[in-house]
């Protein structure tokens, strides 16, 4: 029996019509009923000879396929002509019948024909988008190992040309790091960008949880955007620990972000670190954030507050999606 079941799902998915015997079984159990069902309507009221039987038409197709269909229609016609459960018709009415009999099983025969046709190239599209899927999968793959590779080899050869400037290789050794943990956050969203939270507690997390504070909602970075502001993340965090809040053991960083009207902006407050007295040359660090946001139509301001250092980073992105709910989240 389960053999059999099995063979109807196949037929009814498209996949392949039962064998001739077990479809023409199906028919003859399908006139059988319709011919009972038939019997009792004709109790109640007058004979209907041929309507019956298209519901059995349509499993007999559905299920045992078209040459199963085609028999039921045949045989549902003849017993319709050769069994008489009330009056006769009369002979015009008889073939008028008959030919709507014919229309609508012909009908239901070709409807289950199409259902059939587009189930096998439903079937087929999917295997095939399911195959590229996973070619396109492994390219990306491919290609994110070689370029991390690259990176690295990047990194060795500036490691070994600037041994002898241990400020510039260790600047340069946290800009590695710091697109490094981009790429890897970015890596797991399917190389769409990133969360500004997951960036940030990447960034920050080292210096300690109760060290900092995050206000604002979810927000997903594009590619481009969260790497430059990963960079941006890292030369603050970094001053931050040399120079700022993270110098000291009360040192605090607050850290928000809105969007209005398609423009997002940060806010970096610092407190608790060292008084500055005094601002020198502008360094890497500050020549970084002022260009970091050009590309997004933004800019970067910075004041030296006597509570600690203020940076204010504005810059075009897209709306967030509307099922991104607004909230504060705390690195504590």
């Amino acid at each position: 029996m389960a053999k059999w079941i099995e063979e109807f799902r196949r037929g009814w998915q498209g996949i392949s019509e039962p064998p001739a015997v077990l479809g023409f079984g199906l028919t003859a159990v399908c006139l059988m009923l319709a011919t009972a069902f038939r019997f009792g309507i004709s109790l109640l009221r007058t004979d209907v000879p041929y309507s019956i039987y298209l519901p059995g038409v349509f499993v007999a197709a559905a299920f045992g396929g078209e040459r199963a269909g085609i028999a039921a229609a045949i045989g549902g016609a003849a017993l319709g002509v050769m069994l008489n459960f009330g009056e006769a018709p009369q002979v015009m009415a008889a073939a008028i019948l008959m030919a709507i009999y014919f229309v609508v099983a012909a009908l239901i025969i070709l409807g289950v024909r199409r259902h059939r046709s587009l189930v096998v190239h439903h079937r087929e599209l999917t295997t095939e988008l399911e195959k590229e899927q996973r070619y396109r999968e492994l390219v990306v793959e491919e290609l994110r190992h070689r370029l991390k590779n690259k990176l690295a080899t990047i990194h060795a050869v500036s490691r070994q040309a600037l041994h002898d400037y241990p400020a510039a290789r260790a600047k340069i050794d946290g800009c590695f790091g710091a697109l490094a943990t981009a790429d890897d956050l970015i890596a797991r969203t399917d190389e769409r960008g990133c969360d500004i939270i997951d960036l940030l507690r990447s960034e920050l997390g080292p210096y300690g949880h109760v060290r900092f504070t995050l206000n604002g909602g979810p927000l997903f970075l594009p590619t481009k955007l969260a790497v430059s502001l990963a960079l941006m993340f890292h030369e603050l965090a970094t001053n931050a620990a040399k120079y700022g809040a993270f110098s000291t053991p009360h040192g605090l960083l607050h850290v928000s972000w809105t969007v209005t009207n398609g423009l997002l902006s940060i806010v970096w407050d610092e407190s608790g670190g060292p008084m500055i007295t005094a601002q020198g040359k502008p360094g890497f660090g500050t020549q970084l954030l002022n260009a970091g946001l050009r590309a997004f139509d933004g800019k970067a301001e910075i004041a030296f507050l006597g509570t600690g250092l203020h940076c204010m980073m504005q810059c075009r992105i897209d709306p967030p999606p509307a099922d991104k709910k607004s909230g504060s989240l705390s690195g504590r």
